[in-house]
């Protein structure tokens, strides 16, 4: 702890100020206290759960005492360094890093780690917390600067775990084994915000045109096919219309064809029997009464007979035409 107040008075006030330089320190500061706080030796000593403690003998590594009752020698045995075996969390600090398409953002984030190797991580490295968290500073920087900014929140997760893997490497040889490290926060500057935003509202902008295009098209579609079933359904009813009345007036005219025929042949069958012609004389007579009765009314171009007024020739007449 002495050294690091002596060499904390020739830091320069001014680089003092600069925030990563004084995070550093203070980090470093509370770090070696924490690293160098070990209980002395009692000879009969109590080494909590989740704890190891290295001990020295003559300066030199001895053993590493587990949880429960340790007995050490007095004065030849020192409890050199005590290592915490739970899970840590350490706070990123906020650094920026330049993407790769020349973006400059600004982020922080959280790493979780344990101790795996008490002895390594007492004589691996001087302090294993500030080397993880500079490891996770540029490694961040690094991995920030393969992919381009609209990547960075795409590929969250990908990242962190990219993270986790260089800083597992690294830090094998110190006994550590980083956990997990999640990006807390991002910050990007006000202008690239603006256009993040206008790109934003540009593409639902484009969207809502799209699905306004396609909501047109399927109603043109839409009222295109309804006029198609229609003309097609309109059709065919005129068409079944059509062969309806076609079947229709056929079958009149056949039932009409029968009875003029049914007609003809009672008619013939009554002339044969006797008194016949007579009979045939009076429908003769009263058909010529009802046809001469109907003249010059549709025209006003006539054709009377010779004789309009004698009935009785003009019957004979048509008798006679019939005997032929």
């Amino acid at each position: 702890m002495a050294s690091v107040r002596v060499l904390l008075p020739k830091i320069k006030a001014s680089a003092l100020r600069a925030p990563g330089l004084r995070q550093a320190c203070l980090f470093s500061t509370t770090s070696v206290t924490q690293r160098r706080s070990a209980p002395p030796n009692l000879i009969i000593n109590f080494v909590p759960q989740q704890q190891a403690w290295i001990v020295e003998r003559f300066g030199r590594y001895l053993k590493t005492l587990q949880p429960g009752l340790n007995i050490l020698i007095p004065i030849v045995d020192q409890i050199k360094y005590v290592q915490s075996l739970k899970e840590n969390a350490i706070d990123i600090p906020s650094q920026s890093a330049i993407t790769l398409d020349n973006v400059t953002l600004h982020l922080d984030g959280v790493l979780y780690y344990r101790v795996m190797d008490p002895y390594k991580t007492s004589y691996g490295v001087e302090d294993a917390e500030y080397a993880v968290v500079m490891l996770a500073q540029t490694t961040m920087r690094s991995e920030l600067g393969k992919i381009k900014l609209d990547s960075v929140f795409q590929e969250r997760e990908n990242l962190n775990h990219m993270i986790v893997e260089a800083i597992n490497h690294a830090a094998e040889a110190w006994g550590i084994r980083c956990m997990r490290y999640e990006i807390r926060d991002i910050a990007l500057p006000t202008k690239v915000k603006e256009a993040m935003q206008m790109q934003v509202e540009a593409e639902r902008k484009k969207r809502a045109n799209i699905l306004d295009s396609e909501g047109a098209k399927q109603s043109a579609i839409n009222r295109a096919e309804g006029l198609r079933q229609s003309t097609i359904l309109a059709s065919e009813a005129v068409r079944i219309e059509q062969v309806n009345r076609a079947k229709g007036e056929a079958v009149a005219i056949l039932a009409k064809a029968q009875a003029r025929a049914q007609a003809l042949n009672t008619l013939g069958a009554a002339i044969g029997r006797q008194n016949g012609d007579k009979a045939a004389s009076l429908a003769v007579a009263e058909q010529y009464v009802a046809a001469f009765s109907q003249l010059a009314r549709t025209t006003n171009t006539l054709i009377l007979p010779e004789k309009t007024g004698d009935i009785s020739s003009m019957v004979s007449q048509v008798c006679c035409v019939c005997d032929v």
